[in-house]
């Protein structure tokens, strides 16, 4: 299902950069693709952290070091945009990954990540035409 969630979005960023090349002008479309290749590298970290948290008896560890890389992700995207929709996705976004690692710290092996996915799902609607 993730795996699936990924493709989906990773072919909607391919056809967001078709659409943008032919639409946008260079500064909009330096800002969307941004948006676009970090939506991706998001849709990326969620991803190993469904696979961590689905593993968490292995290795806790990989859950929080993919909170992380989500938390640089969204420092990236939060930076580069003025967008009222993209900011308040990121927002959601961040409130999940505190939720999340708040659970693992509290010992929860296997945190509810709905939030996340949900959020980073919102990012990649945002960032697509």
């Amino acid at each position: 299902m993730a795996s699936r969630r990924h493709r989906r979005i990773a072919l909607a960023t391919a056809a967001t950069l078709l659409t943008l090349t032919m639409a946008a002008g260079c500064a909009g479309l330096d800002k969307a693709l941004d948006c676009v290749r970090t939506a991706d590298a998001i849709a990326t970290s969620v991803n190993n952290l469904q696979q961590a948290v689905s593993n968490a008896s292995d290795d806790i560890t990989q859950a929080s070091e993919s909170l992380d890389e989500i938390d640089r992700e969204l420092k990236a995207l939060d930076d580069t945009t003025d967008n009222a929709d993209l900011s308040k996705a990121v927002d959601d976004l961040q409130q999940g990954v505190s939720q999340v690692r708040t659970s693992i710290e509290a010992g929860d092996a296997t945190p509810d990540i709905t939030p996340v996915t949900d959020a980073a799902t919102e990012i990649g609607k945002v960032c697509s035409p």
